[in-house]
């Protein structure tokens, strides 16, 4: 299988962490940040990226989009792309608002996506600035851009006692469908089913045919909506967007935790559930995945 959504949790991302935690004495930042956490040392972007391979191999899982989960960490998920080109995609994280964030990504050859989490920076899709990044990506052929919508809450902020307090309005799927529109050759990536706005994300995907889903993590969006299981979730994303337009994620992160098999297991067993022809299985946990981001181009990068 193929995995489109694991943080790359680099040095650099813990040292942003230490940094927010403001005096943590004399440590270096992401050395206070860990010690706190209490989670394995990433080591360099080579050796982090090592640790993956050995985890990958272990649950059979082929390639993986590594997600750089900070502004500014392009350079660590590149590394990790260039050392070992046929098993990583690397996604970066950018503020669509910050000059020059988007444009600085997109020098790196080994970048296929820009990350977009609107609630995190503090903007709304509707900004002018997210379809200034859409067009940068169009230019670029072969990039995508992901978009957290909905909800947005990270462990390892409350983990910390940072803030971990989004405003989910900023992320309405609905605002992305005018940008989605105008360039229907960029795939507009939108995780975790819309995170809470499952049917916004829906009406959007049923308007623009480049918009596609990743399944990642445990949903556990799906409490707001009394009575829905991921079966059901599953069924209905199949309904409006077909086969074609899902991508396995697990929205794995950090170590010793490692990649998350029981999110893998559990949307097998849903689709199962629906008697989803084994053809839409391989799709959504290999094709798809291959389809958006050709094992030949990462090795030609």
């Amino acid at each position: 299988m193929n995995d489109a959504h694991c943080h790359f949790f680099s040095r650099p991302f813990f040292a942003a962490l230490g940094h927010a935690l403001g005096d943590a004495g004399p440590a270096p930042p992401d050395e206070a940040a860990l010690a706190r956490l209490g989670w394995e040392p990433p080591g360099s972007a080579e050796q982090l990226a090592d640790r993956w391979i050995d985890e990958l191999d272990r649950h059979q899982v082929a390639r993986a989009a590594l997600i750089a989960s900070v502004p500014g960490d392009t350079g660590s998920v590149a590394a990790a792309v260039r050392h070992r080109p046929r098993r990583f995609v690397g996604f970066a994280m950018v503020d669509p608002t910050a000059s020059g964030q988007a444009a600085e990504a997109l020098r790196q050859p080994e970048v296929s996506a820009l990350c977009l989490f609107p609630a995190l920076h503090g903007y709304s899709l509707s900004d002018p600035s997210v379809l200034a990044v859409v067009k940068a990506s169009a230019a670029r052929p072969g990039t995508a851009v992901f978009v957290h919508c909905g909800v947005l809450s990270i462990g390892v902020r409350s983990k910390l006692g940072l803030s971990n307090s989004f405003d989910a309005r900023r992320g309405n799927p609905l605002d992305l469908q005018p940008v989605a529109a105008v360039c229907p050759s960029v795939p507009i990536i939108v995780p975790h089913f819309g995170a809470g706005f499952f049917r916004e994300a829906l009406m959007l995907a049923a308007a623009c045919p480049n918009v596609v889903f990743d399944t990642s993590s445990s949903n556990g969006w799906m409490r707001y909506h009394p009575g829905l299981t991921l079966p059901a979730v599953l069924e209905r994303a199949l309904d409006v967007l077909g086969p074609g337009r899902l991508l396995f994620g697990s929205d794995s992160s950090f170590f010793p935790r490692g990649w998350v098999a029981d999110v893998a297991t559990a949307q097998r067993a849903a689709l199962n559930q629906i008697g989803a022809d084994p053809t839409v299985v391989e799709r959504i946990f290999t094709g798809n995945f291959e389809r958006l981001f050709p094992a030949e181009r990462a090795s030609s990068t």
